[in-house]
């Protein structure tokens, strides 16, 4: 099978397409590599011209400033468009995103008619800001989410404004669109899927697919100190409560002192950061979550313990013990203060942990048993 697979922001469609390669299927991915992170695809449309030269670049961003027109949009839909006539003998496309183009919506608009011309079958994956997500969490149902920083702040718009955007009218059609013309709406964790199920839509629910190939297990040896990894993304930092592990993190440095080194990294590439956390027993991943993103689940493969989402809702659909696998974080510093402290005092309980982790993702995760449910669905 020719499987096209259209944006890439966490990795996810590159473990897919490591999925549908090692089970005999032809896969390309077409993205931008979602900035810093620097992610591989097969054919980009990274807005080379207006990020990478600085004349164009000084000229594109004051030009944006006074008139509000964004040239990089442009230059990715351009990228695409030229991209066309590769791009059809394809026998389905999954997007990542209503916005997996990331340029403006009548365009999108215009570029996925055109590409669906020749791709009868096609889906649309659900993995993080969308217009039915983000119209649920506005109704404040749940306990906390990504949204909460804002609501409890709305200065903080501006921060704020790509889950937000997504409530504007021509995203909101886009999407409403794409959901009409494609056969599957999937979801990858439940922090969408059960806002998806809310709003009333129908969704079939795959879990995110690790590499457990090429993820290797990495047995827990604490020799001197307990090493503790957050790596920060400024564009998530309230989205993901940052702050709460910044706070818990600067009692649990004058606490334990002696015990532990802390390792805080900000807007690296993804194959730095990979190699930044190697060393870690705890990594410090997102606290708005109900269940793990994309970076929480490749750290647990290796075997660290994660602070990350892990909700009763988590729980009840892995049927799993409270912090058994990760810990929940929650937005209460002085909780993540007392878990962390815990598993310094009790680093038996990181050893037990780090394999229960493991255990979990070649369970639930495994590239290819993952590849074969996206297949199953889009057939």
């Amino acid at each position: 099978m020719k499987i096209l697979l259209l944006g890439e922001y966490s990795r996810l469609h590159n473990s897919l397409k490591e999925g549908l390669v090692a089970l005999g299927h032809e896969v390309t991915i077409v993205g931008c590599g979602d900035k810093f992170k620097q992610f591989p695809v097969d054919f980009s449309i990274y807005a080379r011209i207006c990020n990478d030269n600085k004349i164009a670049n000084f000229l594109y961003k004051s030009i944006r400033k006074i008139i509000g027109f964004n040239f990089e949009k442009i230059e990715k839909a351009i990228r695409f468009y030229l991209l066309l006539s590769k791009l059809n003998n394809y026998q389905h496309v999954q997007l990542i995103n209503s916005d997996a183009l990331e340029t403006y919506p009548f365009l999108s608009r215009f570029l996925y008619k055109k590409l669906f011309q020749n791709i009868q079958s096609r889906s649309l994956l659900i993995c993080g800001d969308e217009t039915p997500i983000i119209d649920y969490l506005f109704k404040k149902e749940f306990k906390y989410s990504i949204l909460t920083p804002y609501f409890e702040d709305n200065s903080l718009e501006k921060e704020f404004q790509f889950p937000l955007k997504y409530r504007n009218k021509n995203y909101t059609k886009t999407f409403n669109w794409l959901a009409n013309n494609c056969q599957k709406l999937i979801t990858s964790d439940l922090d969408y899927e059960i806002p998806m199920q809310k709003m009333g839509f129908q969704t079939t629910f795959i879990p995110n697919p690790i590499n457990t190939d090429k993820i290797s297990f990495q047995n827990i040896v604490i020799k001197d100190k307990i090493v503790i990894f957050l790596g920060i993304n400024r564009l998530s930092y309230n989205k993901k409560g940052i702050i709460y592990f910044e706070k818990a993190l600067e009692i649990i440095k004058k606490k334990y002192a002696e015990r532990v080194e802390i390792i805080v990294t900000e807007n690296i590439p993804y194959n730095e950061y990979i190699l930044m956390y190697n060393k870690a027993h705890i990594l410090l991943d997102q606290v708005f979550a109900y269940d793990q993103g994309y970076n929480a689940l490749e750290a647990m493969a290796k075997g660290k313990v994660v602070f990350t989402g892990a909700e009763t809702e988590f729980l009840n659909q892995y049927q799993l013990q409270v912090d058994n696998v990760c810990i929940n974080a929650t937005p209460n510093e002085n909780q993540i203060i007392e878990k962390i402290s815990y598993l310094i005092e009790h680093p038996e309980r990181i050893i037990e942990i780090s394999k229960n982790a493991r255990n979990f993702i070649e369970k639930e995760h495994a590239y290819k048993i993952i590849a074969n449910k996206y297949l199953a669905s889009w057939n």
